[in-house]
Parts: C-alpha cells; sequence; structure tokens
C-alpha cells in the first residue's frame, strides 16, 4: 500500500456539518475504496484538514479524494508521500 497526504479545505456548508457521524461516514467511504486512515489532524492557516491515508494505487487515491468532496463538500488536495528511507533508496542512481 502506497501513502496519501490529502489537504482538505471546508465550504461554508461543511463546516455548519460538522460531527464524529459525519467522519465516521468518511472512514467508511475511505475503507470502500480500498483505503486505511493512518491518520488525522484538524489545523489551523490555509489548509483545514490534513489526513494520512493508505491506498493500492493512485486510481483508488483519486476515486476516494473525489468521493470524499461529494460526501463532505470539502475540497481536498490528494498527494502521493514516500518516507525518507523510500525516497533515498530511489535517489541513490540520480
Amino acid at each position: 500500500m502506497a501513502t496519501y497526504l490529502m489537504f482538505g479545505n471546508y465550504s461554508l456548508d461543511a463546516l455548519k456539518q460538522i460531527s464524529a457521524k459525519r467522519t465516521e461516514k468518511a472512514n467508511a467511504l475511505i475503507e470502500k475504496y480500498g483505503g486505511k486512515v493512518i491518520a488525522g489532524y484538524a489545523l489551523l492557516g490555509k489548509t483545514d484538514l490534513v489526513l494520512v491515508l493508505e491506498f493500492p494505487d493512485n486510481a483508488q487515491a483519486m476515486k476516494t479524494s473525489v468521493a470524499l468532496s461529494k460526501l463532505l463538500g470539502i475540497s481536498f488536495t490528494t498527494a502521493p508521500a514516500l518516507g525518507f528511507e523510500e525516497f533515498d533508496k530511489l535517489m541513490v542512481d540520480v
């Protein structure tokens, strides 16, 4: 499984619907698309949320990003992430 970071920003309507039940729905949707939640954080500043997730591939991460936006009214930017150890191994012959 690959690691992905999802950065989210609430719409005005999404802010009004914040609840633990909605978070449960989001977690279920992530699992439906083959993902696993590693961590999630609410932030102060330009970005409202960050999720650390694992998915089998880019297609599942992309589907989940769009499905979560539709479900929650939160716009997400999704990026694959490599740990430093894996990154260092890839850069050996560059």
